[in-house]
């Protein structure tokens, strides 16, 4: 990419909207503290959206402002009762946190959702909580339709695997001040461990005892949780399309509500761009991406710990000055695709060679031709690929509306700021 091929202009402002990691992990919380907690700028998407209405079919009470501006919820301090059906839709962090959170409760509880979701692995789930002492049965013994016979927990000690979700172990974070006597958890092989340090913190935000005295390690106390209330910031992963786009065009884009301070460990994908040759500003309340005129290729890189964001990356690699391997990523292939494949195939559909084995990819540059990407209802790739569309002219998708998932105004977003 030479300065002959970007475009120049004034700098940009992305209007991101807030994050659904800290959205649906501050509905939790909520619904489980004493009290009413205001959650302030909540992400409203179809993830959101089903997580909130699954909690209130489980008897938590939210309310919503006018324009969505914040939704107040009412916590009972305790688990829920009565039993009931939760339909998850397509949330993943529903059918993770929400069956645990049911467990410290009164009832049975049946969880469903839609068949992409049914696709996903729930059993490091269902036996962590079985050994807690709750009754569960999921269909094929592997994911949902999930039944939890409720009765509350016990405490003591526990170990998860973690290296399928790191979701499973914040779900059960998160139940644990609801146990009767406080719980040891003790993790091997973690996962995204930036989205575990998210959880914790939120936690201790709305007041629980959470401590880790040795790495993978993590005591919770019991007492529950007290109602709070938080703003959440913009969405570091949807940032992420925003700042690959500065990138790739030579513009600015800057991001406020982020900052230095951020809860998310997805904010790190700036520093792979700057590896890749943008110029970054991380401050206190924003960050800016500066795309240079060209994108470094050349390097290889572990995004275990953010691969939501791989994605991203891998749809730009194509115009970088040299191959790009991304590692680590090997759990990517069970989220609401095969990331791996989808990403690999959709650039071959493009003429871009790649490489791929269990747990990594590697982008080879070239021309890019138009083509039509196979979204396979995952927002990720739809909204990773705006992004290179951007430079390759006709490049469509065949499924634009899955980004609804997590940031229905994507499309309007991104052409209001590139309208060319």
């Amino acid at each position: 990419m030479s300065a002959a091929d970007v475009t120049t202009g004034a700098p940009l402002t992305a209007r991101v909207p807030g994050s659904k990691s800290i959205t649906n992990r501050a509905l939790l919380l909520a619904a489980a503290a004493d009290g009413t907690s205001r959650l302030t700028a909540p992400l409203v998407s179809d993830d959101t959206l089903a997580f909130r209405t699954a909690l209130t079919e489980l008897g938590v009470r939210v309310e919503a402002a006018p324009g969505d501006a914040y939704w107040d919820v009412t916590g009972a301090g305790r688990g829920p009762v009565g039993g009931g059906r939760v339909w998850c839709a397509d949330a993943g962090t529903a059918a993770r946190f929400l069956p645990p959170f049911a467990a410290t409760g009164r009832g049975t509880y049946v969880f469903d959702g839609s068949a992409q979701l049914r696709a996903r692995p729930l059993r490091p789930l269902a036996d962590a909580l079985e050994r807690l002492g709750a009754t569960v049965c999921a269909e094929d013994g592997a994911g949902l339709p999930l039944r939890v016979d409720a009765d509350g927990l016990p405490g003591g000690e526990l170990r998860v695997d973690g290296g399928l979700s790191s979701q499973f172990l914040s779900g059960l974070l998160m139940a644990a001040p609801l146990l009767r006597t406080p719980l040891t958890v003790t993790v091997g092989d973690l996962v995204s461990r930036p989205y575990i340090d998210m959880t914790v913190a939120l936690m201790r935000r709305f007041g629980a005892r959470v401590t880790e005295e040795e790495p993978g390690v993590f005591g919770i106390g019991t007492g529950g949780c007290t109602g709070t209330d938080l703003v959440i910031e913009p969405d570091a992963s949807t940032a992420s399309y925003f700042f690959a786009a500065a990138a790739v065009t030579g513009r600015t884009v800057t991001v406020p509500g982020l900052g230095r301070d951020s809860l998310q460990g997805d904010l790190a994908f700036v520093e792979v761009l700057r590896t890749a040759g943008a110029r970054v500003d991380i401050g206190g309340g924003a960050v800016t991406v500066t795309g240079t005129g060209r994108l470094r290729g050349g390097f290889d890189v572990d995004m275990g710990p953010i691969s939501d964001t791989f994605m991203t990356l891998a749809a730009i690699a194509p115009l970088a000055d040299a191959p790009i391997t991304v590692r680590g990523i090997g759990h990517a292939r069970l989220k609401e695709s095969d990331r791996i494949a989808a990403v690999a195939g959709n650039l071959a559909a493009c003429g871009v060679e790649t490489e791929t084995g269990r747990d990594w990819m590697t982008v080879r540059p070239g021309p890019v031709r138009p083509a039509r990407i196979a979204c396979h209802r995952d927002h990720r790739i739809a909204m990773a690929f705006s992004v290179l569309g951007l430079r390759v002219p006709g490049l469509g998708l065949d499924d634009p509306s899955c980004v609804g998932k997590t940031f229905p105004g994507f499309h309007a977003e991104l052409r209001r700021l590139f309208p060319a």
